[in-house]
């Protein structure tokens, strides 16, 4: 918003709702929380209100304006408040010192008569000891009322509140028969971080859910917690999400990058914080087209235990002016909702191949969007992950490759001759046949050139074959596929000569094992 008004964003509730009581006693006239968690809020303001000795009253659409302290059956005290406007006038003509919650009041800011009665009793509160707070999950503020009203964001529950729902689900079920509750050391961590993201009342379901769907809760229910947030991103219509369903063995060779990531495996726990480590902040991946950039970002997501969510860099950009600013201000705080969450920007050179001519061709969209990006990249305190992967490097701007954006910068080459035998062993397995039967060294061998992808197609390929003879594969139809194919490194050997000899003083091996110097032959 133009001169952006005074927007508070806090890591938890108790930082918060000590800003939010700072507010009030500074007489901000106008507070505005944006949330889905109306009763949360509610909570907070109720326990706010009793310590600072005041009153509160809440208002809806439906119900008008009732006293919170009375209860749900309260009589409403002035007739007809139902009207926004006849709400505001009670609001001005109440006499002593409270706190006035006004829920889903977002669609009456495009009314005329609405601004100007809240702008007009700006000036009556700051003299008074009476603040209006309103929440809705829409965040609308007139420009007549920016420079007035204080944003904030409220964030969504922390592990210690997770934990105090999970543990009064257990407490209400503990004595139930037909419940086995089996959570093992670490197990509880694992579920509250795996919930981490939903609200308090998505949370409860999910832990109610998996009780009633299987009658117990260990950590086989993982899963089931991130498919509930499965359905938040297909809310957002820009990312993807992706369930983590390849586990690290089916990926071939890259013995360094797989290590790394082993070793972080449990970065983003309490005990990880404890020791004093930091959330890692992210890996680029760049590479030949087929090494398993791709693949390495499923089966992290597998190891990790955590949702992956797609970010294509071409549906942030919209024909719509300022769209794309605002998509990716959705993409980030879609990501930070749930996170902890892998953040997987696949093709990031395609991208942002347009960045450089950006004032020229798009009006600087594309500049202002990355500008955004990579501050977020460098600032972020939520525990994203971010996993970029590129085949270009030329086409990166050089802002990208700074160090703090990334924890570290791998190159995946084409596999070594022991990655190839371990690919062909990975795929043959796949797909239901014995490696041992196979002289996986002569295919190793003769697909001296292959990437990861080429070789499974191989497979493929010689399925296809042996399928279409009507028997069982054999050895020399993988034989006879591999020397019918000509690999990417052939067709495109000087730009694969030029992407190893950049990556030579630039990036990390994601290989141990020394290069096929297969493109200078």
């Amino acid at each position: 918003m133009k001169d952006m008004q005074e927007n508070i964003s806090r890591n938890d509730s108790a930082s918060l709702i000590e800003e939010i009581n700072i507010m009030i006693r500074a007489r901000y006239p106008l507070i505005y929380v944006v949330t889905w968690e109306e009763k949360r809020v509610e909570n907070m303001l109720l326990e706010l209100a009793r310590n600072r000795n005041k009153a509160i009253f809440n208002w809806t659409i439906t119900q008008g304006i009732q006293n919170l302290e009375a209860g749900t059956a309260a009589k409403k005290l002035f007739e007809n408040t139902q009207d926004p406007v006849a709400a505001l006038d009670y609001i001005e003509k109440y006499q002593k010192g409270a706190l006035f919650l006004l829920k889903d009041f977002h669609p009456y800011m495009h009314d005329a008569r609405v601004i100007r009665r809240l702008r007009d009793l700006t000036v009556a509160l700051k003299t008074s000891f009476k603040t209006i707070i309103l929440v809705s999950p829409i965040p609308r503020v007139p420009e007549e009322l920016e420079k007035d009203m204080a944003l904030v964001d409220f964030p969504l529950p922390i592990l210690s509140e997770l934990g105090k729902k999970l543990d009064d689900i257990v407490n209400s079920v503990k004595h139930n028969p037909n419940v086995q509750i089996n959570l093992q050391s670490g197990d509880r961590e694992k579920i509250l971080q795996a919930a981490q993201g939903l609200t308090l009342v998505e949370a409860e379901n999910v832990f109610a859910k998996a009780i009633v769907a299987k009658g117990r809760l260990d950590a086989h229910d993982i899963p089931l917690i991130l498919q509930e947030k499965k359905q938040i991103i297909r809310k957002s219509g820009i990312l993807e999400y992706f369930s983590p369903d390849q586990d690290i063995n089916s990926v071939g060779g890259l013995d360094h990058l797989k290590s790394w990531m082993r070793k972080r495996s449990t970065a983003f726990s309490e005990t990880a914080r404890n020791y004093g480590l930091p959330h890692p902040k992210g890996v680029l991946l760049i590479g030949v087209s087929g090494s398993g950039k791709s693949l390495v970002a499923k089966a992290v997501s597998a190891l990790w235990n955590l949702p992956l969510l797609r970010l294509d860099i071409g549906s942030v950009f919209s024909g719509l002016v300022g769209s794309s600013e605002a998509n990716i201000r959705t993409v980030i705080k879609t990501a930070e909702s749930i996170a902890p969450c892998l953040l997987w920007l696949d093709e990031l050179d395609k991208g942002m191949s347009g960045v450089h001519s950006s004032n020229f061709s798009d009006g600087g969209t594309t500049a202002r969007v990355l500008s955004s990006f990579l501050t977020w990249m460098q600032e972020k305190t939520a525990p994203v992950f971010l996993i970029a992967t590129a085949n270009d490097i030329s086409a990166l701007p050089p802002e990208l490759l700074r160090k703090g954006r990334f924890d570290e910068i791998f190159f995946l080459d084409l596999p070594s001759q022991r990655e190839r035998m371990d690919i062909f062993r990975i795929h043959l397995t796949k797909r239901g046949r014995l490696p041992d039967q196979f002289d996986l060294k002569l295919m190793a061998d003769l697909s001296k050139g292959f990437s990861g992808a080429e070789i499974e197609q191989v497979v493929i390929s010689a399925l296809y074959d042996s399928f279409d003879s009507g028997r069982e594969l054999q050895n020399q139809d993988m034989i006879s596929t591999i020397r019918q194919s000509v690999p990417l490194s052939h067709t495109m050997r000087e730009a694969i000569d030029a992407l190893r000899q950049w990556a030579q003083t630039r990036a990390r091996p994601a290989s141990g094992d020394a290069q096929d110097m297969v493109l200078g032959e």
